[in-house]
């Protein structure tokens, strides 16, 4: 009897245990979106034990030789390396209005070429077009195209990959955000906005000017139309250099790091899946934007810091 005591003494105990630092982790994925391949090669990259990174690419890379070599190059390193690639198709010009819209034949042609391609090596996850309401975006002016790139990514996609993942749309923070997203919705059939599950998300503006407003309106106006949806920060951080808004300061940056965590666990119940830090190498203070997490030199940041110390609350 007193053995028997004891054991159920034992059993109470351990069920009373706190939760295992895995069992504790915010369900959110943490990656980071660079575009440099010299970054799998940085020590503080390295350290951090990254599993998912993102790669914007040329929506007519197939064509460009030297395009698809450069992103060739990132994602045989970043799969040698045991890395998730997130691969968003995106303007061959970024210039503010000065990129020219693909017509739908044309981009399902380069997309016929490109999914395939990037499939060989390991690639599983696909945006149909990054920011696709910011003006250095052809698609900016044309939430229907948008659309349309979508119904065309998808096909390319999930037949031959159904547990693939297909980034339906990608938009920016800004005012008209919900205009450009009933728009884009209302081009898709009813069958198009179910598979339509996954939006993409660039709340820069939320996450530094401390507020909720814009995040809950694009999953708001998401979710209208397709309740299950869910959500990635698919490019966000902490400003630290950006025109004349935001005047260079690292401390300022690090500081909106937690507001980038905040929205993320305040909207995990609305379906937020994933966030990706943009970006980790810092283009310096002379640079119109910079966002990185280390200086050009590779030396850290305040905000590599505070990310670090985060990392062990979430998963990867």
């Amino acid at each position: 009897m007193r053995r028997t005591a004891l054991l159920a003494g034992l059993v109470l105990g351990l069920a009373l245990l706190p939760a295992t630092a895995a069992d504790a982790r915010v369900a959110i994925r943490v990656g980071i979106g660079d575009q440099q391949i010299a970054v799998f090669d940085q020590p503080l990259f390295q350290g951090a034990k990254f599993k998912r990174v993102r790669y914007f690419i040329p929506w007519n890379a197939m064509v460009n030789p030297g395009q698809l070599a450069a992103a060739d190059a990132y994602v045989r390193r970043a799969r040698a390396s045991g890395m998730s690639v997130f691969l968003h198709i995106s303007s061959d010009n970024l210039e503010i209005k000065k990129a020219k819209l693909p017509s739908v034949n044309a981009y399902r042609s380069q997309m016929r070429r490109l999914v395939p391609h990037f499939r060989a090596l390991g690639v599983r996850e696909f945006g149909a077009w990054n920011e696709a309401n910011h003006a250095s975006q052809p698609t900016y002016r044309s939430p229907t195209r948008a659309a349309s790139f979508f119904k065309v990514m998808y096909q390319a996609v999930k037949p031959r990959c159904s547990s693939c993942a297909v980034i339906a749309l990608d938009v920016l923070d800004q005012a008209g955000v919900d205009r450009y997203m009933r728009s884009f919705y209302r081009a898709l059939s009813s069958t198009y906005r179910r598979r339509a599950s996954i939006v993409g998300i660039h709340n820069y503006g939320d996450v530094n000017r401390r507020r909720t407003t814009y995040t809950r309106l694009m999953i708001r106006q998401a979710r209208a139309y397709n309740r299950s949806t869910k959500f990635w920060f698919t490019e966000t951080g902490g400003i630290v250099k950006f025109g004349r808004a935001w005047p260079c300061s690292q401390t300022r940056a690090r500081n909106r790091l937690s507001n980038m965590f905040s929205l993320a666990k305040r909207y995990r119940s609305s379906g937020v899946q994933r966030l990706y830090v943009y970006n980790f190498t810092g283009a310096g203070c002379s640079a119109r934007f910079d966002a990185g997490l280390t200086n050009p030199d590779g030396t850290a940041r305040p905000g590599y810091t505070y990310l670090r110390g985060k990392l062990s609350g979430y998963l990867r």
